[in-house]
């Protein structure tokens, strides 16, 4: 059996305008939005339906190339990537949300070089959908057969969003948290922390996300904070791995840890302990003692020798008062 390989990434319509064509060697295509009579300068194919709703519509298929061109059109269902982007099922796996309810006049085009054809296509609602966004991906792929142990499979696609009437829940969740420590053994510096970390859409609509970190100590010392890069909308149901970096984390022994998002908090505690600090501090306090001990030692040294001095001198002055006058010549 030939494995299958999906070689060039998914190139969506829905991020560029105009859509950049796919490439494969010299054959070169595109898909996009369309009405009937052409592209209708549309970047996805984008609706609110209630349950139960039909809808028609179009795409546009453009062979960029100077040669025929075959290409088999499909749509399937679109998920987040732990990298935060949007990508499709695999090709061949069987979509069970909106790539299903998706059905194309077509399956397959033959374009002749430096053409376009129109397909048209219907979206049915089921009466039971959930409501909420849902996402697909309307595909013309390219198979090619390699050195015949695989096949290569080049796909470029126009995003679907679908919004399903009905109640709206935005939500999101933090969880697999990982906190790393970045130490400074200088002591006059402080460590960093690294805050890794999944943002979960456990809502029903798209929700994108702009996490922050805060550390403080206890009763809220020395606080610090931090904003990650924005992570484009998640899906449904979707997830996505950011991190933050904290820098000049001040190390007071129990610190907090809080991320959140504008829909989820999540709160850590940290041990740092500041050994450098306290290092630095233990030497100071050494030298201040031998410092301190050897000013005392040096006092009762001048002290004692002040006493002996003094006791030597008051000896001698005992012993010449003792000492009877010599007398002269008589």
């Amino acid at each position: 059996m030939l494995a299958r390989i999906a070689a060039t990434a998914l190139t969506l319509a829905a991020v560029l305008a105009p859509p950049t064509p796919a490439h494969a060697d010299a054959l070169t295509w595109s898909v996009s939005p369309s009405g009937p009579k052409g592209p209708s300068g549309r970047t996805a194919l984008d609706y609110k339906l209630d349950p139960g709703a039909t809808l028609s519509d179009h795409i546009a298929v453009t062979n960029h190339s100077q040669e025929p061109l075959t290409l088999r059109l499909y749509a399937s269902d679109a998920f987040t990537t732990p990298s935060g982007g949007f990508d499709l099922l695999a090709a061949g796996a069987t979509p069970k949300d909106t790539g299903a309810w998706i059905k194309l006049a077509r399956t397959t085009v033959t374009l002749p070089k430096s053409s376009r054809v129109i397909v048209p296509l219907t979206l049915t609602v089921p009466p039971n959908a959930t409501p909420g966004d849902h996402a697909a991906g309307v595909v013309a792929s390219l198979t090619e057969a390699t050195d015949g142990k695989f096949t290569v499979d080049h796909r470029v696609g126009t995003r679907v969003y679908l919004r399903v009437t009905g109640p709206l829940r935005p939500s999101q969740t933090i969880s697999d948290v990982r906190l790393d420590v970045h130490p400074r053994w200088n002591p006059f510096t402080l460590p960093g922390v690294t805050a890794t970390f999944t943002v979960n859409n456990t809502g029903n609509v798209r929700l994108g996300a702009r996490p922050t970190a805060k550390a403080s100590g206890p009763f809220g010392l020395g606080a610090v904070s931090a904003t990650a890069p924005p992570i484009p909308e998640i899906l449904p149901g979707g997830a996505t791995r950011t991190s933050i970096r904290l820098d000049a984390v001040p190390p007071l022994f129990r610190d907090q840890i809080l991320l959140s998002t504008p829909d989820a908090r999540s709160r850590h505690t940290l041990w740092l302990i500041p050994w450098p600090q306290l290092a630095l501090t233990a030497a100071l306090f050494s030298g201040w003692l031998f410092t301190r001990w050897r000013r005392r030692t040096r006092a009762a040294a001048v002290a004692a020798a002040l006493a002996a001095a003094l006791a030597a001198a008051e000896q001698r002055g005992r012993d010449q008062a003792l000492t009877p006058p010599t007398k002269g010549p008589s």
